[in-house]
């Protein structure tokens, strides 16, 4: 007797299944798209209004502030960033500058030629380690110098890794400075010049006017720290004196100076004069704390000079970094020169007078 034979189908494998588990795939496929787009585009906050995004972030900052909590940057609130009316309310500002956090990239370098159009210096290979640019000059004012010394940085582990011996230690650290003119409070430059092309801003900057500097040189070498500087030829507007300009125009419109403006970790801070002296001050008691017992600031108010806008947090001596420990202004040599000038005249006039007396 036979049986007929007919294929069961099993539950899994029914239409009517598979076309409900191909729902609910779809369904919780569309579900969860816009939550992968949104963890994906989301940052905190970005369902508020702009206004209350700043009040978040004043108070985010006011908050990190009282906690003695410290970052890179403070965004559009940082003074790198944000617009101010430093010329109209004649301000002083200034520049500190710190090595510990500055990893030479140069970007304030290149801001500063193309904003202010500065020609290009030769693009001579020197050798001299990746400092390519060498020094200050009138087709460089911003450079960053690569300093390596043997000494140790901080609480740097140097290691056993002496050739010589074994057990001998090598320490070894490698800092950049980003070095611009020091804009003097007491500027030789601005004291020698002849014509008045040199002149003092509205915000404590020394400010060269190309337009009426005739090239004599005398700012050149009335600069204790060798920035300013003559234009070779063929380079445009040879024979004038150049130096930084602290983006003078730039101020004028609210901007900060272009350097500031790009420097990526702040190693170039911008603002007001007195508030950076004190942020520099705390700096220097924070790197202390850390193992940085070398660290000093680099800001001669005991000089002649009586102090510079555009100051130096520096690891060890000045002397390193080419600047000199105790810069002076030449004018204040005048007041010698010109007693030996008169006890000279007087006695020559006594000896020709005495001439006179005993073969006459």
């Amino acid at each position: 007797m036979s049986r007929s034979w007919k294929v069961r189908r099993s539950p899994a494998t029914s239409f009517p299944v598979v076309c409900r588990a191909v729902l609910l795939f779809l369904i919780g496929l569309s579900n969860r798209r816009p939550n992968l787009v949104c963890r994906r585009i989301y940052t905190p906050n970005s369902h508020l209004p702009a206004h209350r995004m700043a009040e978040d972030f004043r108070a985010v900052t006011a908050r990190r502030a009282k906690c003695g909590e410290t970052m890179i940057g403070e965004g559009t609130q940082s003074t790198n960033q944000r617009r101010h009316n430093y010329v109209q309310e004649n301000v002083e500002v200034g520049f500190f500058t710190g090595p510990t956090v500055c990893i030479g990239c140069k970007a304030c370098e290149v801001a500063c030629k193309e904003w202010n159009e500065v020609p290009d210096d030769g693009f001579t290979w020197i050798g001299n380690s990746y400092d390519n640019t060498g020094r200050l000059g009138a087709s460089t004012w911003r450079h960053v110098l690569f300093l390596e010394q043997d000494c140790q940085k901080g609480n740097q582990i140097t290691g056993l890794m002496g050739l010589s011996d074994a057990q001998s230690e090598d320490p070894f650290r490698w800092i950049f400075l980003s070095d611009v003119c020091k804009h003097c409070e007491e500027a030789g430059c601005l004291e020698a010049c002849p014509t008045g092309s040199i002149v003092r801003t509205e915000v404590g900057s020394v400010f060269v006017q190309n337009d009426v500097c005739n090239g004599c040189g005398y700012c050149v070498v009335s600069c204790p720290f060798g920035v300013i500087d003559r234009r070779p030829q063929p380079l445009p507007d040879a024979g004038g004196a150049f130096k930084c300009t602290f983006c003078y125009d730039r101020q004028k419109s609210g901007l900060v100076p272009a350097c500031a403006k790009v420097c990526p970790t702040e190693s170039i801070v911008f603002g007001r004069l007195d508030d950076l002296r004190a942020r520099a001050s705390q700096r220097v008691e924070q790197l202390k704390q850390s193992g940085y017992e070398d660290a000093q600031l680099y800001d001669p108010q005991e000089t002649s000079v009586r102090g510079i806008h555009a100051f130096f947090l520096i690891l060890g001596e000045p002397e390193a970094y080419g600047l000199p420990p105790k810069p002076q202004v030449p004018t204040i040599y005048l007041k010698s020169a010109w007693t030996s000038a008169l006890l000279t005249s007087i006695a020559a006039l006594i000896a020709v007078l005495g001439a006179f007396l005993f073969f006459g």
